[in-house]
């Protein structure tokens, strides 16, 4: 029989903060695809497995592009017209426009260059692990920690001066968190808008060792490049500092977990595919379908909407054992938490070194680290928002 989820849930349940929300486990319990009615009365299609996700995701009859995503899971956009995506603004297009703004970028963000990479990453670390031992014993992880890292490192990639980090990561916050009015998220937007295209005129004018000074001499328009530096900047910041302070929280509420990884340093990697698979903080995307396409025996009608769900497919019991616990020397690979295909995360490898580099060194600095707060106290973002994380986590140690 076909299953139905009539809502996506707003909110997950009380003490499990790492968890996909209870509905959407017991969706995936169910049917690895479900039919989704939309509050505008749309009917789509939730999917929730792991292999139907990976095989929306490698499917160009499912299109990516933002004017064909007139139907939001969450409320009722009336008769607005969605338009399409801003040039350069990759991520809510197709091919052949998506394969011109990403394939400039993609020999910028090789494994071999990011490992490159490695060593202004752990200088970085360790300036900030330092600013924290000085302001410590107590200090909130985000804003010392989670936030800087990736913010410097994307800052020096894309040669955007650090001392704008501030502004543009109060407005990455605003349009990604989920927390703010649609008036206040707009502003955060053309505000962010507005300073990019100020600094690609200025790139123009006196180019830098950077990747965007690297793209002035294709056939890109500056408002191109602009759309190309939006995408790059808020998911080379955003995802990451989520990422670092989730799984922070995480391995701290897992203490055997981070006992094991203090002590067996040959686990960073296999630990940081883990906790991307577990927390997977980019929790659902969207797909329209071009033609009519069979799916888990189900037809989905040529327009019809399918929301994917992320977090469900990484915590799918068909594909990983035992999928709700967070074991760090598990051996199944696979996560879909970069996604998969043509939209596959083009700075998956930037993370990569990130997380690799900083958790272990945040660890092997305070050995005692712990939250400062009872764990049910820590500020998390809302379900709403496009990236799931927290928006503070305060810890303290011995000194």
């Amino acid at each position: 029989m076909e299953h139905t989820v009539t809502a996506l849930p707003t909110t997950r349940q009380p003490g499990c903060p790492f968890d996909p929300p209870k509905e959407l486990i017991e969706a995936r319990e169910q049917s690895p695809i479900s039919r989704f009615p939309f509050p505008d009365g749309h009917q789509g299609w939730l999917v929730t497995g792991y292999d139907l996700v990976r095989s929306v995701l490698a499917d160009p009859r499912f299109s990516s592009r933002k004017e064909l995503m007139s139907h939001h899971p969450l409320v009722d956009l009336g008769d607005i017209e969605v338009p399409p995506a801003p040039p350069g603004e990759f991520l809510l297009m197709d091919d052949p426009q998506h394969s011109r703004y990403r394939k400039p970028l993609v020999g910028k963000f090789t494994v071999r260059r990011m490992r490159l990479l490695t060593e202004r990453v752990e200088q970085v670390t360790a300036e900030h692990l330092d600013a924290m031992e000085k302001a410590g014993p107590s200090v909130d992880l985000v804003t010392a920690f989670a936030k800087p890292i990736p913010s410097v490192i994307i800052c020096e990639l894309l040669g955007v001066p650090y001392e704008d980090r501030g502004s543009f990561q109060e407005n990455i916050d605003k349009f990604l968190g989920g927390e703010v009015s649609d008036e206040e998220l707009i502003a955060a937007y053309t505000a962010t808008q507005q300073y990019l295209a100020e600094l690609v005129a200025a790139k123009r004018a006196n180019p830098t060792d950077d990747v965007l000074s690297d793209l002035l001499d294709s056939d890109l328009t500056d408002e191109e490049l602009q759309g190309m530096a939006l995408i790059l900047l808020s998911a080379g910041f955003d995802t990451t500092a989520n990422m670092l302070a989730l799984g922070t929280f995480a391995l701290l509420q897992n203490p055997e977990q981070l006992a094991a990884l203090r002590a067996e340093p040959e686990l960073t990697d296999g630990a940081v595919e883990e906790l991307l698979r577990y927390l997977s903080v980019a929790k659902t995307f969207m797909r329209t379908a071009l033609e009519d396409v069979e799916l888990g025996g189900q037809t989905i009608k040529a327009g019809t909407a399918v929301i994917l769900s992320y977090n469900t497919a990484n915590r799918d019991p068909e594909r990983f054992t035992d999928p709700h616990v967070l074991n760090l020397r598990r051996q199944e690979g696979g996560h879909l938490a970069f996604s998969h295909g043509i939209h596959q995360c083009l700075g998956q490898q930037l993370a990569r070194v990130e997380l690799r580099v900083a958790l272990p060194a945040l660890l092997n600095r305070f050995p005692t680290l712990r939250l400062a707060v009872p764990a049910e106290e820590v500020g998390l973002r809302p379900e709403t928002a496009d990236i799931y994380g927290v928006k503070s986590l305060p810890v303290t140690w011995d000194v």
